[in-house]
């Protein structure tokens, strides 16, 4: 796809004012496969050496924005921590060719916001912390499961760029299990769900995603029953919270979410290697 509307490519490395018609440039995965005719400028972020993940001296890992898929997936094959496995199985759920497995970026896929971004699902389900930087240089860091707000919305100012994101070192150190359905051998997820049990405390979160507009993180104190856990999604997912498109009707979503979500809960309460 030819952006044939942008007139310069900019070095992030070098201030200058943002302007309409500007976007910052990651992988440019999402930016060359449709039109983007609003676009005049882009302002390129491949040159600003940000280590793609890092761990940090408390035990969390800080993932880059411009940290690609098979930077993440080599990451979490390294192990090191008992969620490490998780990495893994949401790089694998993006389905993706050779060429997007290496150009697609964490930050530009919870920055689409799409039902289906499983970086979105990695991040919310293991309560990571955005790091956001305005224009003006002041930072805020929402949580991701607030950072996504609808399918393709997300809580970002004009101009405003997601740094990294952090996951806690407990949520690092926590058992996880991980469930994906599609319509189709090889398609879109359209229920995708990721439980994590804290090794502290023993509670339990379970988070529905791509079945949903936005991600839905559930965390229960001491792990609940089958009844308890249906009753906590029915109440916070309302009927036109569940995604619709050519990938999966609503109903058939909702259906998938509550026996995916009761699965994760069997194997995190069950098993005695907690």
């Amino acid at each position: 796809m030819d952006l044939h509307t942008v007139r310069d490519v900019r070095d992030a490395r070098i201030p200058a004012p943002w302007r309409p018609g500007d976007a910052w440039l990651a992988g440019g995965t999402y930016l060359f496969s449709e039109p983007q005719p609003h676009l005049r400028r882009l302002v390129d972020l491949s040159r600003m050496g940000w280590k793609p993940v890092r761990r940090l001296p408390d035990g969390s890992v800080e993932i880059a924005a411009t940290c690609t898929v098979a930077e993440l997936s080599r990451f979490g094959r390294g192990g090191g921590a008992r969620a490490a496995p998780l990495f893994e199985q949401c790089c694998r759920a993006f389905l993706a060719s050779f060429k997007i497995w290496n150009m697609a970026t964490v930050g530009g896929n919870l920055c689409n916001g799409l039902p289906a971004g499983p970086m979105i699902s990695l991040t919310a389900a293991l309560d990571g912390e955005c790091l956001l930087q305005a224009q003006d240089g002041s930072l805020r860091r929402p949580r991701v499961v607030d950072f996504v707000v609808g399918a393709g919305l997300k809580d970002l100012g004009e101009g405003e760029l997601l740094r990294s994101v952090t996951l806690p070192a407990r949520a690092m150190a926590s058992r996880t299990a991980f469930r994906q359905a599609s319509l189709y051998g090889l398609g879109r997820s359209g229920a995708l769900a990721i439980g994590v049990l804290d090794p502290v405390d023993g509670s339990l979160s379970v988070t529905v995603t791509a079945a949903t507009v936005r991600p839905f993180r559930l965390w229960f104190p001491l792990p609940p029953d089958a009844r308890e856990l249906r009753n906590a999604l029915e109440g916070a997912v309302g009927d036109a919270d569940w995604y619709d498109d050519i990938h999966g009707l609503p109903a058939w979503r909702r259906h998938m979410a509550f026996r995916l979500a009761e699965e994760i809960r069997r194997e995190l309460t069950t098993r005695g290697d907690r």
